[in-house]
């Protein structure tokens, strides 16, 4: 016992002590001057997104929010001048285009003067014409200044006609310009709270900037609806007006159609407009985000054939129809080719499962 206390234990303890100080000197000084054989193993590898190009029918329909407003009164001009000494209508009552509304009595200018029995001039009596000044279209007569002997000259503005008829017009955005060059067919109208949607056909495109007082797309006509006036100057206050369109983006345009008699409106009243600009169908089509580029011309990225490696080849294409979603591609691109989701260097659309601020973004190149 007294020689296990003495020898045995301490030597016991002291290969232990050896045992341990090895073991870290080899870590210390052996293992940790070897090379790594490979790095840690990344935690996530991002995908650019890819798509494939597909067959669909594309139909171009654009909705813009508008509003229902009253079309402007006319105004009733003399085309005689002269003296008043008939009036024929009183004001509120209602007039078709030609009626004659006063009577305008204008003397005769004579030059030559007549001999008289003894041989001496004589003044010559004045000679009187009698015109009628007529309505310049249907309506209510909204106002008629004149009075009896009262003198008018030629153009004077001596009333107005309201022509009873209403106007739907709403702001359209750029991309909502563009997608409705392609010659827009007739609107679909639903009032808010009103009757059935109903069709309306004389649409007029009117761009902000233009002094024209407006512009038809598609060969369509530019005038309104029993008036015969014109809705291309029709201001846009959808919602009771403001500086956004309805998508948010900023307008500069305004589309307008003459509502057709029949219908009960009033202004103020809110209204959608459907319009359709087209239909492709059987088309070879992409996703608008994959395209730089919305109209005749884009550029697409092909994906790479090695892989998601691969850097992704820059082509341009020849673009139709678009519907807001895909676009329809004409020459360029064959069915079934990949395409990068994304423009490269843009970010991606919102994932609706992240949380604000979070997305993709498609690195350039």
């Amino acid at each position: 016992m007294g020689i296990f206390r003495r020898v045995i234990l301490p030597v016991s303890w002291l290969v232990v002590f050896a045992i341990i100080a090895v073991a870290l000197v080899k870590i210390a000084f052996v293992d940790g001057l070897k090379p790594s054989d490979s790095g840690p193993a990344p935690l996530a590898q991002v995908d650019i997104p890819v798509v494939p190009a597909t067959r669909a029918t594309v139909t171009n329909t654009v909705e813009i929010k508008g509003t229902v407003q009253s079309d402007a009164a006319e105004a009733i001009r003399s085309t005689s001048a002269g003296k008043v000494i008939k009036v024929f209508v009183e004001q509120g009552a209602t007039v078709a285009k030609g009626d004659a509304l006063f009577q305008v009595k204008a003397e005769r200018v004579v030059t030559s003067s007549q001999p008289s029995k003894d041989g001496m001039s004589s003044v010559p009596k004045p000679v009187y014409d009698y015109f009628d000044v007529l309505a310049p279209s249907s309506g209510t007569l909204q106002s008629l200044t004149t009075l009896i002997d009262q003198q008018v000259s030629v153009g004077e503005s001596v009333g107005k006609i309201d022509p009873g008829t209403y106007t739907v017009a709403g702001s359209v955005t750029a991309a909502q310009q563009y997608r409705l060059l392609g010659k827009p067919g007739p609107a679909e109208i639903a009032l808010v709270g009103g009757p059935a949607p109903f069709q309306c056909t004389e649409v007029t495109l009117k761009n902000n900037a233009s002094d024209d007082g407006g512009s038809t797309s598609g060969g369509l006509s530019s005038t309104g609806g029993g008036a015969g006036m014109g809705v291309g100057g029709a201001v846009a206050i959808p919602g009771g007006g403001g500086g956004q369109s309805q998508d948010g983006g900023t307008p500069t345009g305004t589309l307008s159609c003459a509502i057709p008699a029949g219908h009960e409106v009033f202004a103020g009243l809110g209204a959608t407009m459907t319009v359709s600009a087209g239909v492709a169908a059987d088309v070879v089509t992409v996703p608008l985000t994959s395209v730089k580029g919305s109209v005749k011309d884009g550029i697409v990225w092909i994906a790479g054939a090695g892989g998601s490696g691969a850097a992704p080849e820059e082509r341009t294409v020849q673009l139709g129809l678009n519907d807001g979603n895909v676009v329809e591609v004409t020459s360029g691109l064959t069915e079934g080719e990949h395409v990068l989701e994304f423009v490269p260097g843009a970010p991606a659309a919102p994932d609706p499962m992240m949380g604000p601020g979070q997305g993709t973004h498609i690195p350039a190149g």
